[in-house]
């Protein structure tokens, strides 16, 4: 099984919603927000990876004003970034690397990896404003994953690595968040990664013998906005006393509507 950072967090999140993400392949149309914001997302990323490749982004940048303002601004706050540096052995876009920890491989894709011979860096682009809180980006699987992967799959001590992020929506100009690694976050993240994938085992055995996966607390505030509390019977219409019929609503009080 093939697992990426998002589907980490997920499963740590909580392991049912993975279960009807993954397993079950369930899900909802994304919104018009969430839509927009993808795409943003998506044509930023591709501009980066065009300019890294040597091809032509006038185009792209002519077209979208905000993708030409964004790209303005970034390259007026880190122009180190964008110009390749002779030093650098090692300078590509959209990296790619697995590794594989018991009968998962893990994936991730670095947006931008530039190494030397002292040291790796991981650079990823974020089209929304820096969050407040950054221990909370310390714990995300992505943070955590893609040194944890670099470290298992180079030859660069865990103190040569850093990650860092950079939110090109963020208010007046681009801001970074930088992440550093070492030796005990290396082990730390080894025994979190070996303890959760240990769990999805057991959760995956008892799944095939029609278990469902592991609940998180009744009451959390995280199944307020999640598609499949009703499924779950964590929506607040739901009443566990009630039958399923008792779900659907009266075909009497339903008002003709005229063709």
């Amino acid at each position: 099984m093939r697992l990426s950072q998002g589907q980490l967090n997920l499963l740590e999140r909580c392991p049912r919603q993975f279960q009807h993400t993954y397993l079950e392949q369930l899900g909802s149309p994304t919104s018009l927000e969430q839509q927009e914001r993808l795409m943003w997302g998506s044509r930023f990323h591709l501009l980066m990876q065009q300019r890294e490749l040597g091809l032509p982004i006038e185009s792209l940048v002519q077209e979208d004003t905000q993708l030409q303002c964004w790209m303005s601004a970034f390259t007026s706050v880190a122009p180190e970034i964008l110009t390749p540096d002779a030093t650098q052995a090692f300078r590509e876009s959209e990296h790619y690397r697995t590794l594989q920890i018991q009968d998962y491989l893990l994936t991730v894709i670095y947006d931008l990896l530039i190494a030397d011979d002292r040291q790796a860096q991981i650079l990823d682009w974020k089209t929304y404003p820096k969050p407040q809180n950054r221990r909370a980006l310390t714990q995300n699987w992505q943070t955590r994953l893609y040194l944890y992967v670099l470290a298992e799959t180079s030859e660069y001590l865990p103190e040569q690595l850093s990650m860092t992020y950079w939110f090109i929506q963020s208010e007046n100009q681009p801001q970074s968040l930088k992440f550093t690694y070492n030796n005990v976050q290396h082990a730390k993240t080894a025994q979190q990664l070996n303890y959760l994938l240990n769990q999805l085992t057991q959760w995956l055995q008892r799944y095939e013998h029609g278990e469902p996966f592991p609940q998180i607390t009744l009451g959390s505030k995280l199944c307020d906005l999640c598609q499949y509390a009703t499924r779950c019977h964590r929506d607040d219409r739901y009443d566990a006393e009630a039958s399923p019929q008792n779900l659907l609503p009266n075909l009497v009080n339903i008002q003709e509507v005229p063709l």
